[in-house]
């Protein structure tokens, strides 16, 4: 289902920020008034990633209100039109035409998961509509062509540094790995996670294989743990992550053993599913809730505000600064016209976000700094920072 909505800031004497309860607009009638700038959006708020569709969409909310408390951009408020892929394959390109072809946005902000970021790429590249997105980790994303951005950084970098921590921190020198095959994003980052992991003098003693939906993961470990490695690699996403975590336990693999994987964990129901089975796991992230830095925590507070409380993860904050990054580049282009909106997307430098300064390279990639959460006490908490 679409959803419009436009936000308009109130008098200073009252002081809000517009939240969910905005201003709600049909198409037409915000394309007749002509003070609204359009902006896409495509996300998993419905099916088993959810969890990454709807804190990156709060993230976003959270940025549009923003700016538009502040005036908008070139005169005008940011009205944002969004639409749930229900986490479904071959929905994201459908849902990308027709926010492009019938509702006329200028930019499109999407998706966090890799695969469904390259379904709608091709279609904003052919459109001229730039596109960003928040964490979509895959090189072959912005490989697309020069329409397509990115606010995170990529999976050669995520994998060299998981190599690194598992290498340095964990002192693991034979790890297994389990690859959801059907994902773009699992495969591209166990290759690099593998390569600079073997040339360090790491060993992969196991290399199992399943498909993202499965439940049942006992054959794959069962064989992983004949195996005996140091640890297991799971470049997945959260749902199997914490399932296959749930069964390792159970098959005797118990902490200390370690499991780890990347940004593809990130999501509160890690702990929910996998329960204490998540003791001395680690992930690689975006951005940590606790870093100490004015700016981080002045965004979990409105974001906490705005959201029942609920502490913003990083898939919040990269659409959050997705959202920013945008509204950066419309102000400096002076338009919304593609051309020269994408070239303004394109020089963004030392942009100053929740989530570190992004800085977009000749490919359309962030350089960033990456963080290292673990679970301990039914609680993710913070264990390092790893600079480009």
């Amino acid at each position: 289902m679409k959803k419009w909505f436009s936000y308009f800031v109130p008098t200073l004497a009252v002081g809000l920020i517009l939240s969910f309860t905005g201003c709600k607009k049909s198409a037409e009638e915000t394309a007749a008034d002509g003070n609204t700038i359009k902006v896409g959006e495509f996300a998993s708020l419905t099916g088993k990633e959810a969890a990454f569709g709807n804190s990156s969409h709060k993230g976003t909310l959270l940025a549009i209100d923003e700016i538009n408390a502040h005036g908008g951009v070139l005169g005008k408020k940011i009205a944002l039109v969004y639409e749930d892929n229900q986490t479904k394959p071959g929905e994201s390109a459908t849902i990308v035409r027709k926010l492009i072809s019938r509702d006329k946005v200028v930019a499109i902000l999407g998706e966090v998961a890799s695969g469904r970021s390259l379904e709608a790429a091709p279609i904003c590249q052919q459109n001229q509509i730039p596109m960003i997105s928040p964490s979509s980790t895959n090189p072959k994303v912005t490989e697309v062509g020069d329409y397509i951005f990115r606010v995170c950084f990529t999976d050669p970098f995520q994998g060299k540094l998981i190599a690194n921590f598992a290498k340095q921190t964990l002192k693991a020198t034979k790890v297994a790995v389990l690859t959801d095959v059907a994902s773009p994003y699992s495969v591209g980052l166990a290759t690099y996670f593998k390569e600079p992991f073997t040339a360090n003098g790491g060993t992969i003693v196991a290399d199992q294989k399943y498909s993202g939906g499965d439940k049942d993961f006992k054959a794959q470990l069962t064989a992983i743990k004949a195996a005996n490695p140091d640890a297991i690699f799971v470049p997945g996403y959260y749902t199997e992550a914490a399932l296959i975590t749930q069964q390792a336990r159970q098959l005797g693999m118990n902490p200390p053993f370690p499991l780890f994987g990347g940004d593809g964990w990130e999501a509160q129901e890690l702990i929910q599913i996998g329960g204490k089975a998540m003791e001395n796991t680690y992930y690689s992230t975006h951005y940590s809730s606790e870093a100490e830095s004015p700016m981080v925590q002045d965004f979990v507070k409105k974001y906490k505000a705005k959201f029942n409380g609920e502490i913003p993860d990083a898939m919040a904050a990269l659409g959050y600064d997705s959202a920013m990054v945008l509204a950066d580049a419309i102000k400096r282009a002076g338009t919304t016209d593609g051309p020269k909106l994408r070239d303004a997307i394109a020089t963004t430098k030392d942009y100053v976000g929740v989530t570190g300064k992004t800085t977009l390279d000749a490919n359309r990639n962030a350089t960033k700094a990456a963080v290292v959460i673990t679970v301990k006490d039914g609680k993710f908490k913070y264990v390092e920072t790893i600079n480009p």
